[in-house]
């Protein structure tokens, strides 16, 4: 994990005289997943919006594969292969499971969606959604209906339709909100499968969930970043832990 796939530089957001992200700079490695935490209202989800085009920047650089993508809307940058996981198509309720993860391929890599050619029929589509769906845990529910998944599994297929689009860094805002416990451990560990395979930035409020998974953890606080380290130096960090984090925080995450 030594090159830098996703890179922000000095990433500036306002509203009138609100500042939401105060010139963030911070990189996700390739292969790395990188978690940002920090309290409500801290920017994080401002910050993601940013990141894949969905918010334009009033100041600074996104920095994709070393292309400033900072003009690029939200579709071209999912082009290139920096996806968010909802922003690829919202599930299609009356599809089945394989069908969404198709489709998913079909929208990030054509420029038009072709139907009155057979979308199951198409072997590089299927191949991608097939092995999405394989590694989101969902390959045995592949012919059920959309709307018969339960809120865990439809957030699994979430996932699957991003990793159906192949991309290079995925950006997740909460995976496991809204979760009960063992369906949060459940994608823990479909993160944990995950490592390594793609770029990851990782926005989670589960602290047990975030220092399972990450490689380097940023806390953002007010917009700003405070800190960006290991697990193990977030945990060793006094003042994040009088600050932000609290003892107790810590010493639930410590293995």
């Amino acid at each position: 994990m030594s090159a830098s796939l996703l890179r922000t530089e000095s990433l500036v957001k306002r509203y009138g005289g609100l500042l939401v992200t105060d010139h963030v700079s911070l990189d996700i490695q390739a292969g790395e997943l990188h978690a940002i935490i920090g309290p409500n209202g801290a920017g994080k989800t401002t910050l993601i919006n940013q990141l894949s085009g969905e918010l334009s920047s009033s100041e600074g650089r996104v920095l994709f594969s070393g292309t400033d993508i900072s003009a690029l809307p939200i579709h071209r940058r999912a082009q290139m292969g920096l996806l968010r996981s909802y922003q690829i198509t919202s599930i299609f309720e009356e599809f089945t499971v394989r069908e969404n993860a198709v489709l998913s391929a079909l929208g990030a890599q054509e420029h038009a969606f072709r139907f009155w050619q057979a979308m199951l029929g198409r072997a590089p589509l299927v191949a991608a959604a097939e092995a999405a769906l394989q590694a989101t845990g969902l390959a045995g529910r592949a012919d059920v209906p959309a709307a018969d998944l339960a809120y865990g599994e439809r957030r699994q297929l979430e996932l699957a339709m991003a990793l159906a689009a192949q991309p290079k860094c995925l950006l997740l805002d909460e995976p496991m909100a809204g979760m009960s416990p063992q369906e949060s451990s459940g994608v823990v560990e479909l993160l944990k499968g995950l490592k390594g395979r793609y770029s990851i930035l990782l926005i989670e409020h589960d602290m047990e969930a975030v220092f399972a998974l990450a490689d380097r953890i940023t806390v953002l606080v007010y917009g700003s970043v405070m800190f960006t380290g290991t697990p193990d130096e977030i945990r060793e960090n006094q003042e994040l832990r009088a600050i932000y984090l609290g003892e107790e925080d810590i010493k639930e995450c410590t293995p």
